[in-house]
């Protein structure tokens, strides 16, 4: 029978849980807002921003589903950072502060944060944040060759953009007279700075709804229960330890990632003692972004329905050796650290197989497979009057891996989550020319379970522009490696138009006329591939997947079926 003593509480808990949905909604329509206003494809089109609101201690209570982890984690720990630079007794009503410090922030000066003070009734109650990738901020540009962070663009410290609704010019004038796009720039800034005013005027009215004053009830609801949650879930994994290690391409030479996992009664631990020193390129890693990856990484693997909060992410602790690759020091140039932070994951579930079996997926291409065009008039010859300067930034993706019981997914992001650019919106921002764009057939590992194809690319200009091509990719000469049989994925190839190869990172001029082929590498496959289903192998054939060879080579099809499937393409037929 039940006890009429219980009945209020359960009532509260459902409030509680009705009020939590609802802010894990306000922050996701303050995201949506973000995508709607942003003026940069990189944030229009591919979503790479986060959104996200804060109690009163700077602690995040909720997050956008859109988003990717790299800015979202990282940007979990930036908010005490605000409220200490700027003081509690400097916050107003009104005000928005900045930053794209890569240690406070987000890893890299291409992303810019914005935080914004809610106030309820004139009193202070929490915080939004955002975060976005702007186009460009100056210096290099968006490459991997700087020597030092001062190389590498504008650096805002967290500082007031707008102080009781009063805007810093100044601050507006230095960043448009440090920018190649200072419209695309400053139109995001403001577009930040709306989308938290959205996430708050959404939250006021659910706090008025709901009759409350202020967010520390339901704050620690979120809290309390995202802990107990996440603490259930690694109370039942066995209590082991495992080493993971990968090596990847590097700048100028290889570098080495190695972690140690350690499964505690209310905590893991990911140490990357023994990965690289730091590097004298732009590929560090601040270690906010090494956080991110791998807390990433456990979450997806142990407690992934468990919301993103605080107290679901502070159970995972991730730690490096001060002054290394994955923790890198100002003034280390850290600008495509995603390149490397985004295979952590990877390493990570190295280790994790060892004591999870049949749980991680394969490796996969999993640093995006990013480029920027930098295009100019031609000055090797007179240029036409319509050739102009343009900074054009695409997203791209290549395969991932396979998973236990499923296929990769082709041309898809994990772990960023971003999504690539469509060929129209990369056009319209600049005379590129986007010549082809396609799967990759036989980029996928074989195995029981395929790996995820990549891409084909071919990238140009209009007649009369030349270009700096600023390639940030990885799995050249490190493809992505299968798991329990599974076969290696394809590894990454970057040539000219005359199939003259490329360097894998690095800005690299290309003359009027001149092209980039890519070819995105693929995911790792899954298990044997002679325990493939034939009839899985048949459709990747009919579908154009892997080819007639790849069907003979890897999975025994038999040439009288490879015939019956080639007429029945040669009459048009398809899946």
């Amino acid at each position: 029978m039940t006890n009429s003593n219980d009945i209020p509480n359960k009532q509260n808990t459902v409030a509680m849980q009705v009020m939590w949905n609802r802010m894990i909604s306000v922050v996701e329509e303050q995201a949506q807002a973000l995508i709607r206003t942003a003026f940069s494809t990189s944030v229009r089109e591919a979503g790479d921003l986060s959104a996200g609101v804060y109690g009163l201690d700077g602690r995040m209570l909720a997050q956008a589903v859109t988003g990717t982890p790299g800015h979202v984690n990282a940007m979990a720990a930036a908010v005490a950072h605000f409220i200490r630079r700027i003081g509690r007794e400097n916050i107003f009503e009104g005000d928005v502060y900045i930053t794209n410090d890569p240690w406070e922030g987000t890893g890299h000066l291409h992303d810019i944060t914005v935080v914004s003070p809610s106030f309820h009734k004139s009193k202070l109650i929490g915080f939004f944040a955002c975060t976005a990738h702007v186009v460009d901020i100056g210096g290099r540009g968006f490459t991997a060759d700087a020597a030092s962070i001062y190389e590498e663009g504008l650096y805002i410290p967290i500082m007031k953009m707008t102080e009781r609704g009063e805007v810093n010019k100044t601050l507006i004038h230095i960043v448009r007279g440090n920018v190649r796009e200072p419209d695309q720039v400053v139109g995001d800034i403001y577009a930040l700075a709306t989308c938290n005013e959205i996430g708050h005027l959404r939250l006021i009215e659910m706090m008025n709804e709901f009759e409350l004053d202020s967010l520390l009830e339901i704050g620690q609801f979120i809290l309390d229960n995202s802990r107990i949650a996440t603490l259930e879930k690694i109370a039942a994994l066995p209590r082991e330890s495992a080493n993971g290690e990968m090596t990847i391409d590097g700048y100028h030479t290889p570098i080495e990632l190695k972690v140690a996992l350690e499964i505690k009664q209310d905590h893991v631990l990911c140490d990357f003692t023994g990965s690289s020193g730091v590097d004298k390129m732009g590929i560090n890693v601040p270690l906010v972004y090494t956080q991110a990856y791998a807390c990433y990484a456990l979450k997806c693997a142990i407690a992934p329905e468990v919301p993103n909060n605080a107290a679901s992410l502070a159970p995972f602790v991730i730690t490096a050796p001060v002054n290394t690759l994955l923790n890198a020091l100002h003034p280390a140039p850290v600008a495509l650290r995603h390149v490397v932070g985004q295979m952590l994951p990877d390493v990570v579930y190295n280790a994790l197989d060892k004591i999870l079996p049949e749980t991680v997926p394969a490796e996969g291409s999993s640093t995006l497979c990013n480029f920027q065009v930098s295009l100019r008039p031609r000055t090797d010859a007179p240029a036409p009057e319509h050739a102009v300067r343009a900074e054009v930034l695409t997203f791209n993706s290549g395969g991932s891996g396979a998973r236990p019981s499923l296929d990769g997914m082709s041309s898809t992001a994990f772990p960023s989550g971003v999504m690539t650019m469509p060929v129209e919106a990369t056009e319209h921002t600049g005379p590129v020319i986007i010549w082809r764009k396609e799967l990759r057939p036989d980029s996928g590992g074989a195995g029981k379970y395929r790996g995820g194809l990549g891409q084909f690319m071919e990238v140009g200009a209009t007649d009369g522009h030349e270009f700096d091509f600023s390639a940030m990719f990885d799995r050249v000469d490190h493809p992505a490696r299968g798991r329990l049989g599974g076969h290696n994925g394809a590894p990454t190839v970057i040539t000219r138009e005359d199939g003259s190869a490329m360097q894998g990172k690095g800005k690299q001029f290309i003359p009027n006329g001149g092209r980039v082929k890519l070819e995105f590498s693929g995911g790792a496959g899954y298990g044997d591939p002679c325990e493939r289903d034939p009839e899985l192998v048949k459709r990747d054939l009919l579908r154009g997947y892997i080819s007639a060879a790849a069907a003979k080579r890897d999975y025994a099809l038999s040439d009288a079926e490879i015939e019956k499937i080639e007429q029945a393409l040669a009459r048009g037929e398809s899946i």
